[in-house]
């Protein structure tokens, strides 16, 4: 296969997916990634329908991903006396099949089989004539045939290829942050609070602890978890419920992240070599797509690749075809409104969905067409 030295930035989830599928097809494959290692814990994340199944079953790993499986798990949600108010259910919440994101990030190493380059980032890219030229904070620099961007919403790849954040990403006026504040803050139970513009969860598998909040956009320095920490703080001064007892935990917070819920708005996912997969192309809207378009970007990506024997014009250029369009769940709004509504009628309204079972069961029906709305060719196996 042409191109078969190929540099991948983001050991997430769409990153040693893609690494494990284009091994298998023969390509010596790198992988980059910022952080010391893999990123254990996190929240959980879902598969839907028969086409994330059927992914996963010719990558590999679904046998894996089965195993260490969580189960969905009903959420009720409560009001400031922690009286019920309507119950989410868990098939809802958690799709076909749930796993935390650190569960399924170590499965994907597992089955990768290639060098990883942790505690590192790349700082150049040169495309020549037969390949890209790539520099790096630590590493010596070297030459690959082809580099995938696979590193999230704030993408670095998408940056040095593509040009500036702010000409790429459009905020939508949510944030949301993970927190590990230990067990039983929800006694055993799930549960999930409101107040106009912000939300708050506690028990289950997303996370310990688990925010959603409207504000202006925030200008804050991604690598100071302590300035995040205080400015989820400062959201939810004055809030009711348990946030209090909430948000006196967040400094000793084991594991937190904060995030923006964003949209990428891109004319094209490749130029070049150099092509972008999961966050990096299709953006955060925490709809409980992510994980899915991840996974299901790699399979096609690396198939392609394969068909074309490496091709990186026609291999692009099928997988923008391909994906384009199943990726657009990724451009129709945002988690953010429906997990905290702007208005008490709103939270009402969003509350009345869940105790209809007739809405309830559009909104299953609506998730499922979402994630199987894509016709998958059987790509050549092997290298």
């Amino acid at each position: 296969m042409k191109n078969h030295t190929v540099l991948i930035s983001g050991a997430g989830i769409a990153g040693p997916a893609l690494a494990g599928l284009l091994t298998r097809h023969g390509c010596a494959v790198t992988v980059v990634e910022r952080a010391p290692a893999l990123r254990p814990g996190g929240q959980a994340v879902d598969f839907k329908g028969a086409t994330h199944r059927k992914v996963l079953g010719r990558m590999g790993v679904l046998d894996d991903v089965l195993r260490r499986q969580t189960g969905g798990q009903d959420q009720t949600i409560v009001d400031a006396g922690g009286r019920a108010r309507a119950v989410i259910p868990g098939e809802f919440t958690g799709g076909d099949v749930e796993i935390r994101r650190g569960d399924l990030a170590g499965i994907l190493y597992a089955h990768s089989d290639c060098e990883y380059l942790f505690g590192d980032t790349i700082t150049s890219l040169t495309e020549t004539a037969d390949g890209v030229d790539v520099t790096f904070a630590h590493a010596q620099p070297r030459r690959f045939g082809l580099v995938v961007g696979a590193d999230g919403i704030h993408s670095n790849v998408r940056r040095l290829a593509f040009g500036p954040e702010r000409e790429h990403v459009r905020y939508l006026g949510y944030h949301y942050a993970l927190a590990e504040l230990g067990e039983g803050l929800g006694g055993g139970d799930a549960q999930m609070y409101n107040e106009p513009g912000r939300m708050a969860a506690v028990g289950g598998p997303k996370a310990s602890a688990f925010f959603v909040f409207a504000s202006p956009d925030l200008d804050y320095d991604r690598a100071d978890t302590d300035e995040q920490r205080q400015l989820l703080i400062d959201a939810y001064q004055g809030a009711g419920w348990r946030v209090p007892e909430l948000m006196a935990r967040i400094p000793q917070a084991r594991e937190f992240s904060l995030d923006s819920l964003s949209r990428v708005t891109i004319d094209r996912y490749a130029r070049g070599r150099v092509v972008l997969l999961g966050d990096a192309a299709y953006g955060n809207t925490l709809g409980g797509f992510g994980t899915g378009l991840a996974v299901v970007g790699a399979y096609v990506l690396a198939g392609e690749l394969r068909a074309a024997d490496g091709d990186h014009r026609i291999a692009f250029a099928r997988y923008e075809e391909l994906m384009r369009d199943y990726a657009r769940i990724s451009q129709r709004g945002s988690a953010g409104p429906f997990l905290a509504p702007p208005s008490p009628l709103r939270i009402k309204l969003r509350d009345w969905t869940f105790k209809s079972r007739f809405l309830l069961g559009l909104m299953l029906k609506a998730t499922d067409r979402f994630a199987t709305d894509i016709e998958l060719p059987d790509y050549p196996s092997g290298s």
